[in-house]
C-alpha cells in the first residue's frame, strides 16, 4: 500500500510525523538505499526498504489493542511530561506494545459518567 514516508516512520514508532519530517529533511532516512530529503515522498510499505540512520525500519504490530481508562486526578494524558509528572502510561503496562493516549484531560480533571 502506498503511504507517505513520514507517516510510515510514525507508524513504525521512529518519531511523530512532524519529527519524522525533520529527520527526512536532515537526510537521515533512506528508501531502497537512496537518501530521501523531499517531504511528501510516498513509499510502498510492502515492497520498499526504509532505513533510519542505516538501520532497517519495520512496522509495529498491526493488531491494535484499545484500553478504556477512567483517568484519575493527578495524571496527565501524554506519553512523556516535561515536568516529570505521572502520566496515564504509568497506569497501563502492556509488554512489547506501543501505547498512545487518545484524548486530552488536564492533570486535575477526571472523566466521570453522569447516568442521569
Amino acid at each position: 500500500m502506498e503511504i507517505r514516508l513520514q507517516k510510515y516512520l510514525s507508524d513504525c514508532g521512529i518519531a511523530s510525523r512532524r519529527k519524522s519530517e525533520e529527520l527526512i529533511l536532515q537526510g537521515r532516512v533512506s528508501v531502497n538505499n537512496k537518501i530521501i530529503t523531499e517531504l511528501g515522498t510516498k513509499i510502498d510499505d510492502e515492497k520498499d526498504e526504509v532505513k533510519y540512520c542505516g538501520k532497517l525500519v519495520q512496522k509495529l504490530h498491526k493488531n491494535y489493542i484499545y484500553v478504556l481508562l477512567n483517568k484519575p486526578i493527578g495524571y496527565v494524558s501524554t506519553v512523556t511530561d516535561q515536568f516529570d509528572r505521572d502520566t496515564v502510561l504509568d497506569l497501563v503496562k502492556i509488554e512489547g506494545r506501543r501505547i498512545v493516549p487518545v484524548g486530552r484531560l488536564d492533570m486535575y480533571t477526571s472523566r466521570s459518567i453522569n447516568t442521569n
